[in-house]
């Protein structure tokens, strides 16, 4: 939904991990290589990357060990015109 969504990017961390992976144009990212804060903690992480999964807005895929994950810009196009390119204002 457009709630789920805005609220899962109204918190600024959450918000710095989708504008970095947006920048990656599709490309995967780790979690720690897009987390805005070096040393922030797993647990805190991974919460705010749950939150990001449940609205729709990243799509995780464990390689190995490691979580790799991208932003849905085309879902979220789709689904939302315009919307990605209004918060990177």
């Amino acid at each position: 939904t457009l709630e789920g969504v805005l609220g899962a990017l109204a918190d600024p961390t959450r918000l710095r991990i989708v504008l970095f992976l947006q920048k990656k144009s599709g490309d995967c990212a780790s979690c720690t290589e897009a987390a805005p804060n070096a040393g922030m903690a797993k647990s805190t992480l991974s919460h705010h990357y749950r939150i990001l999964r449940e609205a729709g807005l990243v799509r995780t895929v464990k390689k190995g060990v490691e979580h790799r994950n991208v932003l849905r810009s085309e879902d979220i196009n789709a689904r939302f015109p315009g919307l990605l390119k209004l918060i990177t204002k």
